[in-house]
């Protein structure tokens, strides 16, 4: 049941949640837990997960048509937790009826669509955000701090990957078709490292990229995993890579390396940021056989210390929609308007670019 207001707070904001896969289920559980809101509506083509949740919650709002949803709920908020393909047309449709929205990652199949995305929000007045879960881990946060203090000096060079044993998830689903995923492994997860890494960076803007893509197991139908998957369309063809490799050029003159894969003759699955700056260094990691690690490498007083700075709890998704609430009722929307997710996907652009062309390619600003 969604929580009552405190007495004498400001009227509670109306949330909607489209789509009710394991992600849109975060974002009900973040709604539904927030005291400041109230879940309304919900919306799915699944008529057993509309009544489990919408039960569960007592939410009393449930479609499967998601226009009539952002026609009648009166919704001040809506969470998009649907295949990447639509989530440009479901954001430009609830900004246009004056919705601030949140959409899982990636924001969208290209970035052309990301482009439109943020038009829409800036034309309409409202808020677009773009839930990046994996930037609100406790060792994430913790690294952040570190480099904010100066303790890592200049930042010159980062690694960071999400590699997969075997994980393609919905394998002969939309998940490996280019039209409505817009790419596979690096679109899927390699963006993540890619957020979480120049979030840890300052943001510094990516000039140029140099990519190469495989898929050696997908179209073998090796690989897969059973996340993911909803409907397997048979006949399906592999149509996206499951393994990328990206070097990254940085405004100022840092570098970055980026892997990403959904299927790898490698010992486990693995993801890692490595930092590595003038008087210091640090790596975070997790899946390895020793749990989440995070370590720091420098010198105090000329001795050379490693440290291990204290770690809080894992946000996730529940964080990213606090934070997206907490941007909404800020009113300051024209800083919220998407184009950090818009400038991801216009790397991710990139990236596919210069795989097909063989050479660098510069990323549109």
């Amino acid at each position: 049941m969604t929580s009552a207001a405190p007495e004498g707070a400001p009227r509670r904001l109306r949330a909607g949640v489209i789509g009710l896969g394991w992600a849109g289920q975060q974002h009900v559980a973040a709604y539904a837990a927030d005291p400041t809101v109230e879940l309304v509506a919900l919306s799915a083509m699944e008529e057993h997960l509309l009544e489990q949740f919408g039960e569960e919650h007592q939410v009393p709002g449930r479609y499967q048509d998601w226009k009539q949803m952002l026609a009648e709920a009166e919704l001040d908020v809506v969470s998009i937790a649907t295949p990447t393909f639509l989530h440009e047309p479901m954001a430009i449709h609830a900004l246009e009826a004056g919705v601030n929205v949140i959409t899982e990652k990636p924001m969208a199949q290209s970035g052309e669509a990301a482009a439109r995305m943020v038009e829409a929000a800036r034309g309409a007045g409202r808020v677009l955000d773009v839930s990046f879960n994996h930037r609100r881990r406790g060792d994430v946060t913790a690294l952040k701090d570190v480099v904010d203090s100066g303790v890592l000096g200049p930042l010159y060079y980062a690694k960071t990957g999400w590699v997969r044993r075997q994980g393609i998830p919905g394998l002969g689903t939309w998940f490996t078709k280019a039209g409505s995923a817009g790419g596979g492994a690096m679109m899927d997860i390699g963006i993540h490292m890619l957020d979480m890494t120049l979030h840890l960076m300052g943001e510094p803007a990516v000039t140029a990229v140099s990519a190469s893509t495989h898929a050696e197991f997908g179209p073998r139908g090796r690989g897969g995993s059973g996340f993911g998957i909803s409907q397997v369309e048979e006949g399906t063809p592999f149509e996206v890579e499951d393994l990328a490799t990206a070097f990254l050029r940085l405004d100022g003159g840092a570098t970055m390396l980026l892997e990403s894969s959904w299927a790898q003759w490698i010992p486990h699955d693995l993801c890692y940021v490595a930092l590595y700056g003038a008087e210091g260094g640090a790596t975070i990691e997790w899946g390895g056989p020793d749990g989440p690690t995070i370590t720091v490498w420098t010198e105090v007083a000329g001795i050379p210390a490693e440290l291990r700075p204290a770690v809080g709890a894992d946000g996730n998704h529940a964080a990213a929609v606090a934070d997206f609430l907490q941007k909404v009722r800020s009113g300051d929307v024209a800083a919220h308007d998407g184009s950090q997710a818009l400038r991801r996907a216009r790397v991710i652009d990139a990236c596919y670019a210069s795989a097909e062309a063989g050479a660098e390619v510069a990323v549109a600003q």
